[in-house]
């Protein structure tokens, strides 16, 4: 809203307002004037004087405290009635991100999603392309004897994910296939023939499920990403390893879904090209000896 407003219509305005706030807050004339410390005469004339007129800034301020909203929204500076802090809170929160796979927060988010693109850089390879050997050797020594369990619902979600009709993008650094493929790194001490099944159900599942998967590699000497996720036009989450810092308002999704789409650009195996790809990481596995 343009700040240029004449100071009656302004003050009009700001009658209308107070009396919206106050309704929504079921408050009234005696409990706003006890609130903010002045008369209740003060309060009335504020909202039934015969002419409308603009209280001084410390009564603006104080009437906006206690109602819970806007000091600017009162005199017509914004159409947004929340304060900065509840704005804030609205776009921007941390949430905390359990060592699971499929955690219900984050199957949530893509249920919120469903039908939008996902866009995703995983922490490691993407959970829902995993097969069941490699999460029982991932998540044993944090999940224990509920290992199955976790594994048997996990996979009922990402079975329901896939078949979300939502298109995912997948953008992976080279060096973590090139990592895993040699059992190094996060992957040292991952056996060989799950590794080869991996691989083997990565070539698959990407040959099959193109164009709506697409994973595409970049490399991390010339571009970064933090694990990211991008639900749509909706929210962005950010893994910062105990918590997931949440994005919802629109400039800032936007802003990640930029970044993630320069990702793409910069990708130097894209997802047309990826199983190819895969297929000779395989083929050089022949020659790892066992163990």
């Amino acid at each position: 809203m343009s700040q240029r407003i004449d100071k009656r219509v302004r003050a009009t305005l700001f009658r209308a307002r107070l009396t919206e706030a106050m309704r929504l807050r079921d408050s009234n004339q005696s409990v706003l004037a006890r609130a903010i410390g002045v008369d209740r005469s003060t309060i009335s004339q504020l909202l039934k004087g015969p002419s409308a007129r603009l209280p001084n800034a410390q009564v603006v301020g104080a009437c906006a405290a206690t109602l819970g909203v806007s000091a600017d929204w009162l005199l017509g500076l914004t159409d947004r009635p929340e304060t900065t802090a509840d704005m804030l809170a609205n776009t921007l929160s941390l949430t905390e991100a359990p060592r699971a796979l499929v955690d219900e927060q984050i199957f949530q988010w893509h249920k919120e999603a469903a039908g939008y693109k996902i866009r995703h850089v995983p922490a490691a390879l993407p959970d829902m392309l995993k097969t069941r050997a490699m999460l029982e050797w991932e998540y044993a020594p944090h999940l224990g004897r509920s290992t199955d369990q976790a594994i048997g619902a996990s996979e009922d979600r990402m079975a329901w994910m896939r078949a979300a009709r939502s298109d995912y993008e997948i953008a992976l650094p080279i060096y973590e296939l090139d990592s895993f493929a040699r059992g190094e790194g996060y992957y040292t001490g991952l056996p060989l023939d799950i590794r080869r099944a991996q691989l083997d159900h990565l070539i698959s599942v990407t040959t099959q499920l193109y164009p709506s998967l697409r994973l595409y590699l970049f490399d991390a000497r010339r571009v970064y990403s933090a694990p990211i996720t991008i639900f749509g036009p909706l929210l962005a989450v950010l893994y910062i390893g105990r918590n997931y810092l949440v994005f919802r308002d629109t400039e800032r999704v936007q802003a990640l879904t930029l970044h993630f789409d320069g990702l793409v650009r910069e990708a130097d195996t894209t997802a047309r090209a990826l199983p190819e790809h895969l297929q000779a990481l395989r083929a050089a596995m022949g020659n790892m000896p066992d163990g």
